[in-house]
């Protein structure tokens, strides 16, 4: 008896081998291409903080509308997913390729610093349009207030609580990524990815990309008299400086950690390992000189 190959989804070790072709392509994507495509990740996922902020605001209970903030976030991933693009935090797993020796360490670091950069750059678009255009101004000022409540906590959280949020942030979206593509159609993937993102959000955990939305957002909004009016807290604490010190740079490391050492590595290890050191030639093979 033959066992029957399951045809409605890829299995775990299925999608280690896929992801080292996967990852091998975005690491050898032209510089322009990584920037261009990572620009339009960053929109995609900061149009969803957009919608994430307003959805709370049509409704009186703050903690429904946080689960129905969480639910409305996962739209983000699924736009770079499906309608393709690059985000950082999910590229952490080009680990996977480096570790097959298929991709070269310096070729994933390029890869990152240039995604991470045009993520910033689509983020920060996404956040002065917004802004600038009024978005917020909607439901008695009560998403304004939010938008700019949302950057305040972000750069008041201590180095060690945004790294930790920022670990279990990019497991979960790394688990998302990872989830999708286990589904061979779209509808598929969409439900593979929602949960953990909306698990992600709805815990509070700290997505680097993502906040290069929320607080330049938060930054803006405290320029524009009527957004700040609606606002009731102290803005001091509020700075560009603040959002790299205290949100940026801990939670981009934990991003990594989470992404990279934690699934990366560990799916890695789990499933492709071994047959890197079949591969491998054994020393007792190689030619005495």
């Amino acid at each position: 008896m033959f066992k029957e190959e399951d045809t409605t989804m890829n299995s775990p070790k299925e999608i280690a081998q896929n992801y080292v072709a996967t990852g091998t392509a975005k690491a050898n994507l032209p510089i322009s291409k990584m920037l261009a495509l990572g620009i339009l990740a960053g929109m995609f996922i900061a149009l969803a903080g957009v919608g994430s902020t307003i959805a709370p605001a049509t409704i009186a209970s703050n903690s429904l509308g946080k689960l129905i903030g969480a639910a409305v976030f996962p739209a983000g991933l699924a736009m770079v997913l499906v309608a393709g693009s690059e985000l950082f935090t999910g590229n952490n797993l080009i680990i996977i390729p480096v570790l097959q020796k298929e991709v070269k360490l310096q070729a994933m670091l390029k890869n990152w610093f240039f995604v991470y950069i045009g993520n910033f750059i689509g983020s920060l678009f996404i956040a002065a349009i917004t802004i600038y255009g009024g978005t917020f101004s909607v439901f008695n000022d009560a998403a304004a207030s939010a938008v700019i409540n949302t950057a305040v906590t972000k750069v008041n959280l201590t180095f060690s609580d945004a790294l930790l949020r920022g670990i279990l942030c990019n497991v979960l979206v790394c688990i998302a990524v990872w989830m999708s593509f286990a589904a061979k159609d779209v509808i598929g993937k969409i439900a593979g990815l929602f949960l953990p993102i909306m698990l992600f959000v709805l815990s509070g955990y700290e997505h680097s990309i993502a906040n290069m939305y929320f607080i330049p957002a938060g930054l803006f909004a405290v320029g524009n008299d009527v957004y700040l009016a609606a606002y009731a807290g102290d803005v001091s604490s509020l700075t560009w400086g603040a959002m790299f010190t205290n949100n940026l740079i801990p939670s981009t490391i934990g991003n990594i950690i989470g992404g990279t050492v934690i699934v990366g590595m560990g799916y890695w290890f789990i499933y492709l390992r071994e047959k890197v050191q079949k591969t491998a030639p054994p020393a007792s093979r190689k030619k005495k000189k």
